[in-house]
């Protein structure tokens, strides 16, 4: 079996990483891929090859754009409260929640009055947030 190009750059990246480079602290978001996505909702982004972690950091009342994308999105609230918005309705939610949003439907958060910190996973990771940038999508 004939290896693409893509193949053999991915089996060259894993072979360069140490396993120490696979173990992350949530206290320490340094190493991962920085991304505002909005006044107030800034994220750090630690993508895999099949699923994608973001840890999301929402100011007090700030307010998330409402979006969607194809891929399934589960979120855990570390921190705090507020709402989220999910095809159209706000649900309450608090530090201990966790949600799962389908590919394609309309999302959001509203931070609560001392901000909130998630934990959002996306299976297949969003190749738009496997660099830095602005916004909910590369269209940003």
């Amino acid at each position: 079996m004939k290896l693409t190009l893509d193949d053999q750059k991915s089996i060259q990246a894993k072979e360069s990483m140490k396993m120490e480079d696979y173990f992350f602290n949530i206290h320490d978001l340094s190493r991962g891929i920085q991304r505002e996505l909005t006044e107030g909702v800034s994220t750090r982004i630690f993508p895999g090859e099949q699923a994608m972690l973001s840890v999301v950091s929402i100011e007090p009342n700030a307010r998330g754009t409402i979006h969607s994308h194809p891929e399934e999105q589960w979120g855990f609230l570390l921190e705090g409260d507020g709402f989220r918005i999910q095809d159209g309705v706000e649900h309450p939610v608090k530090a201990g929640d966790f949600w799962q949003t389908p590919g394609g439907v309309d999302h959001g958060f509203i931070g609560g009055p001392k901000g909130a910190k998630i934990l959002d996973i996306f299976s297949p990771p969003r190749e738009e947030y496997r660099q830095s940038g602005k916004g909910y999508s590369s269209a940003n």
